[in-house]
């Protein structure tokens, strides 16, 4: 796997929610020294001060291990959460419609609250058992803008993140235009574990993305086979909103979600899914009852 550079993450911790930079000995809390300037980790995204926290750390040993953290979504309260939907051409093929490849895609809104972190348990409710995943690259925005032409997206991306696109599938279908109902489930999905800097196009353009379900590779593309690149998808959410430093933006899920299996592969308590990037880690979660 491609090395994983700096990496900051949201987390709680004795008693309180902190930030801090993640290396492989544990988790170095930057909270006591800047967090009276930027009391959570979206502040610092804000701020455009993720590359100062991080160099700050350097040589420091660690205060926490990650076995004894919580790990939080990293942004927590972005003021726009918008999901790319059908992104790559096989998970189009997947609908079986007969409708040629869109030139335009499709998108809708997620609250936080429908995402736990890094190692927490995805929530299959009791009204539905059709809790389904989507592993997907996640871009956080750092400078705002709008109408941003797609040669200058690049310098508006602050951070890299995973997601998982956690779909309750029946209640997508209640209603003939929108998919809003089945989307937004508490903790049905996940984001993080953390963020990476984002410093150049090699670390976008076209990396590997892949979902495992106990082990099985249920997804696996490359981002460089998106029907949307990261540079369409800036400028084309810049032209009709303005986006903020702090908006998160998850970018499309390859083929292979478990609603395409015959019969579909529905997550159940005690499954672990990973979704998986080059050059930005493992997002791993447990599936539990609510």
């Amino acid at each position: 796997m491609t090395p994983i550079p700096a990496r900051i993450a949201a987390f709680h911790a004795n008693g309180a929610d902190r930030y801090g930079v993640v290396t492989d000995a544990g988790i170095i809390d930057m909270t006591p020294e800047y967090g009276a300037r930027f009391p959570t980790l979206q502040h610092v995204v804000e701020a455009g001060a993720l590359e100062e926290v991080i160099a700050a750390a350097e040589g420091r040993a660690p205060t926490y291990r990650e076995e004894d953290v919580t790990y939080l979504i990293p942004i927590a309260r972005p003021e726009k959460l918008i999901c790319i939907g059908v992104n790559f051409p096989d998970r189009n093929a997947e609908y079986k419609d007969g409708q040629a490849q869109p030139t335009k895609p499709s998108m809708f809104i997620r609250f936080p609250r429908s995402f736990t972190g890094h190692g927490g348990n995805m929530i299959r409710p009791p009204e539905s058992e059709q809790l389904d995943y989507e592993g997907e690259v996640t871009i956080v925005i750092g400078k705002g803008g709008r109408r941003i032409a797609r040669e200058d997206a690049y310098d508006h991306i602050a951070a890299l993140t995973l997601c998982n696109e956690g779909t309750i599938r029946d209640w997508v279908r209640h209603a003939k235009f929108n998919v809003t109902q089945g989307k937004n489930w508490d903790s049905t999905g996940a984001i993080g574990p953390w963020l990476v800097p984002f410093r150049g196009a090699d670390q976008l353009d076209d990396i590997e993305l892949t979902t495992r379900v106990n082990g099985e590779v249920r997804q696996n593309d490359r981002t460089s086979n998106m029907m949307f690149d990261f540079r369409f998808i800036v400028n084309y959410v810049s032209t009709f909103c303005t986006l903020v430093p702090g908006d998160v933006i998850v970018c499309g899920t390859p083929t292979g979600a478990g609603a395409r299996f015959d019969p579909p592969k529905w997550l159940k308590p005690g499954d672990v899914v990973e979704v998986e990037a080059e050059g930005i880690g493992i997002l791993r979660n447990g599936v539990a009852d609510e």
